[in-house]
């Protein structure tokens, strides 16, 4: 065994570590600081949503000027992945992060004192750029230090902690603007930013050796990003996980208007729904690390899909007939949501298997897919509102439907391989 900046690593293979088991405290303690970074965009869109009206009202401006912070967030979420991952395979894994981390923070600290709405915008963007570097590169160092069976493992320990931001977030929003302002929301990003970062430069290891790192021009960036696209390993469970989480982001988007005003739940009771199926997300996360024990990745993954287009079609068929109500709806949409605790964490870390060398290239390009399908299921969600819950049902359906199919596709290619 050797050691890597704290990590035993196995000799003769710099980067990678075969067993969890090894060390199970540090491993922990890793995945509950990558699982925070991750964390980082969910925490900055959901905590800062009941706030749109009191920004608006403050800075003088529309709700959809506000709104147009979202956007950018988005935008900046999905770009500056590409910037990060290419950064991380050549100057390794610690700087990037960190810069990230700094940069998610001052800007958080912008967000918090600015008095002027373009000046907001601008900061929002920044920040969504800063806070890609928490999703793109722990996934880069999981790829570092472990192989499949393993990293799928580690991965659901990071969502484990990552899976508590969509729960937590919006209670905290509610709970800040409830007492104090909405800049306040902003405060305490930057104050999560800062633990962060200190948590980075004491706890986060350089994965990365030296030699391991990429060398060339920015044509042999653009190559390596091309072998990416063209690994059949690669495409096949990577747009399966950016359709899960195109529907994912198709309930995000429609579940206040389905809850609130075509089911007419109380707004106070709406937080603690939207809480119990990220909570399903939770426990579907959970089951897959006990899974891992007895199952491989690639097993869970096809089974949990099939479950995922099982509950799909049943969500369409119960929104299209009308029985059982909201209650069989939820049930139904709850396990729909919780298949993805299984699905999220096994496809990465099929999709990242490939690159053991571009692992930050790869992560850049998954992050990507995941960003434009995600968008697509937000924004496509209204366009075909007819006063049901039909078009939404039938488009988490479409994206089950088409993330099996690209599963099964590449299932076959590489048997006739």
């Amino acid at each position: 065994m050797t050691e890597l900046d704290g990590v035993s690593l196995p000799s003769g293979k710099p980067k990678r570590q075969t067993s969890v088991s090894q060390s199970p405290a540090s491993t922990r303690g890793l995945a509950w600081l990558l699982g925070a970074l991750a964390a980082f965009g969910p925490f900055a869109v959901d905590a800062y949503l009941p706030a749109f009206p009191r920004i608006a009202k403050d800075l003088g401006t529309s709700i959809g000027t506000v709104q147009i912070t979202l956007a950018v967030f988005l935008l900046g979420l999905g770009v500056g992945q590409v910037f990060w991952g290419t950064l991380s395979d050549h100057v390794g894994r610690r700087i990037p992060l960190l810069s990230g981390c700094l940069l998610f923070s001052g800007t958080a600290l912008v967000c918090a004192m600015t008095h002027n709405i373009h000046i907001l915008i601008v900061a929002r963007l920044l920040m969504g750029i800063g806070g890609s570097a928490g999703v793109v590169v722990p996934r880069a160092i999981v790829r570092d230090l472990f192989e499949e069976a393993e990293a799928a493992k580690f991965y659901t320990l990071m969502m484990f902690v990552s899976g508590v931001a969509p729960i937590a977030a919006p209670l905290l929003g509610s709970i800040l603007l409830t007492y104090f302002n909405w800049r306040t929301i902003f405060w305490a990003l930057a104050v999560m930013g800062g633990i962060c970062t200190v948590a980075c430069l004491r706890s986060c290891p350089e994965t990365l050796a030296r030699e391991d790192r990429m060398r060339g021009h920015v044509s042999d960036v653009f190559r390596g990003y091309g072998r990416v696209l063209v690994n059949r390993r690669f495409l096949g469970p990577a747009m399966a996980l950016g359709c899960v989480l195109g529907m994912l982001f198709t309930y995000i988007a429609s579940s206040a208007y389905l809850f609130i005003e075509l089911f007419g739940i109380p707004v106070a009771l709406f937080g603690i729904l939207f809480a119990a199926n990220s909570f399903g997300l939770y426990i579907g996360t959970q089951s897959n690390h006990w899974l891992l024990r007895r199952f491989s990745s690639g097993k869970l993954l096809r089974s949990a899909m099939w479950m995922n287009v099982g509950c799909a079609l049943l969500l369409v068929c119960c929104t299209w007939t009308k029985i059982g109500g909201f209650p069989l709806f939820f049930a139904i949409l709850f396990l729909c949501i919780s298949t993805l605790g299984s699905i999220l964490p096994n496809a990465t870390a099929i999709a990242m298997q490939p690159f053991p060398d571009e692992a930050g290239s790869a992560s850049a390009v998954l992050g990507i897919f995941q960003f434009v399908l995600g968008a697509i299921g937000g924004a496509v969600v209204g366009i075909f509102q007819n006063g049901s819950a039909l078009p939404v049902a039938i488009q988490i359906l479409c994206f089950g439907l088409v993330a099996q199919g690209m599963l099964l596709l590449n299932r076959t290619a590489h048997r006739s391989r």
